[in-house]
C-alpha cells in the first residue's frame, strides 16, 4: 500500500464529516506520543472543534480517511471535553516553532527550527510522524508574530529520524508557526486554545500576538491567566496592552492585582488612558460603577440620526453597547456635562435620518447611579428588557454605561469560562 503524507499546519481548521457526509467539526490539532520503544512518534488522534466551541479527541481508529482537504471518520465521536495527558503532545500548540538539532549523514549537524510535520498512514488506522519540515537557525519566541512573518533562512524536508529534541520543551519558543495555523479563529476561540495550553506556553504565544488581539484575548480568559500572562510581559507592553483593552476589563483585571502593582501599571499608561481605570477601581466591583464602561456611545443634542447610526456602525462596539446612544451636554468625554437622556437603536432606525437626537429622546428611563448594587442593575435590564443602562453621578453627568454582557460576566459563576465546554455524560 502506498503511504499517505499530509503535513499537520495544512490540516488547521479543515472539516471533519462522518461516513454520511454531515460535518461533525473541524480539526483544530493532531495528538501524538513520544516513546523510548517506538522510533517514530505515534499519531494517536485528531483535537477536533464541534458545535458549541468544544474541543474533543477522535482517536485515530475512528479515522478512516485523513487528507488536506477533509477528514471522515466513522461518526462515533465522544462529545467529552479533550484533556491532555502528560505523555501527550500537541503539535500545533507545542511542536511547532519547537528547537531541533539536525543530523544528516556525511552533513555536519546544524540547528534548526520546526515549521511543520508530517504524518504518514503505516497501516490501517495507524499513523506516524515522519517528516520534519525545518528552517535552519532559532527563531526566539519574543519577537512579535509580525516580526515573525520575515523570518529568514533555508527550509528543507528531513526525516523525523534525522532530528534531536523534538520531544523536549525549550524555553523561548516561537509561536509564529501556531498562530498562522490558527488565524481564523475568533479572539473568544483562541483565548479557548490558549487557555489548555501548558502554563509557560501559554505566556508564550500570547506574547507572540501583537497588542490589540492580545487584548481582546486576555479580556476572554480567566482571571488567573490573565494574571499570569500580564506579569510574564514587559512593564511598558503590559501598559499597552491595558490601554486597548476595554476600560471595564482592564479595571477588573488590574482590582486582581496588589495595590503597588496596579499603580506601577497605571502609572506606565498614557494618563488620558488611565484616568478612566482610576475611576472604575474606585468603585465597588458589584455596582453599577464598578460594571460599567466609559466607552459609550455619547452625542450631543444636535447630532442627527444619521451621525450616531455611523457611530453605532463602528465594529470595536459590541452589539450592547452599540444599541444605545447617549445624549448629553458638552464635554462629551465621561464625565460628561449634564446628562439628557437616551436614543435606541431601533428608534435611530425608525427615524429620518436628518433628525436631531434631541428630538427624540427618551427621557422616562431613570439612569443608575454608581452605587447601585449589581441586583438593581440586574433587574432594571430585565424589567425594562435592555442591553444597556446609562450611570450618571449626583450632578446628572454621565459616566459610562452598564451593558448585559457585563452583568452576566459577575452572575455567572467564577468559573463560567473553564466550564463552557463542559458537557454532562450519562
Amino acid at each position: 500500500m502506498s503511504l499517505r503524507r499530509v503535513f499537520v499546519a495544512r490540516l488547521a481548521g479543515i472539516a471533519v464529516f462522518d461516513p454520511l457526509g454531515d460535518q461533525v467539526g473541524r480539526v483544530r490539532d493532531v495528538v501524538v506520543s513520544f516513546s523510548a520503544t517506538r522510533r517514530k512518534p505515534r499519531v494517536l488522534g485528531l483535537v477536533v472543534e464541534v458545535p458549541g466551541r468544544r474541543r474533543v479527541f477522535v482517536p485515530i481508529t475512528r479515522v478512516t480517511s485523513i487528507d488536506a482537504g477533509q477528514v471522515i471518520t466513522t461518526g462515533l465521536v465522544n462529545m467529552r471535553r479533550f484533556e491532555q495527558r502528560p505523555t501527550e503532545s500537541l503539535v500545533l500548540a507545542e511542536l511547532l516553532d519547537r528547537a531541533v538539532t539536525v543530523r544528516q549523514p556525511a552533513e555536519e549537524p546544524f540547528e534548526a527550527t520546526v515549521e511543520d510535520l508530517a504524518i504518514e498512514q503505516d497501516r490501517p488506522r495507524e499513523w506516524s510522524v515522519t517528516k520534519v519540515f525545518v528552517r535552519r537557525g532559532h527563531v526566539s519566541g519574543s519577537l512579535s508574530l509580525r516580526r515573525l512573518t520575515g523570518r529568514r533562512g533555508e527550509t528543507l524536508i528531513v526525516d523525523v529520524l534525522e532530528t534531536a529534541g523534538l520531544a523536549t520543551r525549550h524555553q523561548g519558543q516561537s509561536a509564529a508557526r501556531l498562530l498562522e495555523a490558527y488565524d481564523d479563529l475568533k479572539a473568544a476561540d483562541l483565548a479557548e486554545v490558549i487557555h489548555e495550553l501548558a502554563p509557560g506556553r501559554r505566556v508564550e504565544v500570547a506574547s507572540a500576538l501583537d497588542d490589540e488581539k492580545l487584548a481582546d484575548v486576555i479580556e476572554e480568559l480567566p482571571a488567573d491567566d490573565q494574571i499570569e500572562i500580564l506579569t510574564h510581559l514587559e512593564t511598558e507592553r503590559a501598559a499597552d496592552v491595558l490601554e486597548f483593552m476595554q476600560p471595564d476589563d482592564a479595571a477588573d483585571l488590574l482590582s486582581e492585582l496588589p495595590e503597588a502593582t496596579q499603580e506601577h501599571y497605571l502609572q506606565h499608561m498614557e494618563p488620558d488612558e488611565a484616568a478612566p481605570l482610576r475611576r472604575l477601581m474606585a468603585y465597588d466591583d458589584n455596582t453599577a460603577g464598578g460594571l460599567m464602561t466609559p466607552e459609550a456611545i455619547i452625542l450631543g443634542p444636535d447630532a442627527t440620526i444619521a451621525e450616531a447610526l455611523a457611530w453605532a456602525r463602528r465594529e470595536e462596539l459590541s452589539p450592547a453597547l452599540a444599541s444605545l446612544v447617549c445624549v448629553c451636554r458638552p464635554p462629551l468625554e465621561t464625565p460628561t456635562g449634564r446628562y439628557l437622556g437616551t436614543v435606541h437603536i431601533q428608534r435611530l432606525l425608525r427615524e429620518p435620518p436628518h433628525s436631531a437626537l434631541g428630538s427624540i429622546l427618551d427621557k422616562e428611563l431613570e439612569p443608575l447611579q454608581p452605587t447601585d448594587s449589581l441586583g438593581t442593575v440586574t433587574r432594571m435590564l430585565a424589567n425594562y428588557n435592555l442591553t444597556g443602562a446609562p450611570v450618571v453621578d449626583e450632578d446628572g453627568h454621565l459616566l459610562g454605561v452598564v451593558t448585559v454582557d457585563d452583568v452576566l460576566d459577575h452572575i455567572l459563576p467564577e468559573d463560567w469560562r473553564e466550564e463552557r465546554h463542559e458537557v454532562t455524560h450519562d
